[in-house]
């Protein structure tokens, strides 16, 4: 006896191992790449892309409120202070789409 160990494989017990390919796969900016793309289609829309998404949202939020839904993932957190907010860009989007069809 040498006094060494045997290799061990690390890890938890009874989970499968890792598959070689998983351990070196880079890391893959899919998350940035949707952002540059809901950038690019709100930019070529404009306010009318806001208008939507807005009354969207704030359909969406409005319907969780009236089931019972009172915190939220979102970083406003209170979905009070988030209907606040997507009411805001309603107005604003609402602006922005006078403005584009009166004043151009």
């Amino acid at each position: 006896m040498t006094g060494e160990r045997p290799a061990v494989t690390p890890g938890i017990p009874g989970t499968p191992a890792a598959r070689p390919e998983e351990a070196t796969a880079p890391f893959d900016p899919l998350r940035l790449c949707i952002f540059a793309t809901v950038a690019l289609l709100g930019w070529l829309a404009g306010p009318f892309a806001l208008a939507f998404f807005a009354v969207l949202g704030f359909t969406g939020y409005w319907k969780a409120r009236r089931a019972g839904l009172t915190r939220s993932d979102c970083l406003l957190r209170d979905t009070r202070l988030v209907l606040a907010y997507l009411g805001a860009l309603v107005v604003l989007a609402g602006v922005g789409v006078w403005l584009h069809l009166w004043w151009w």
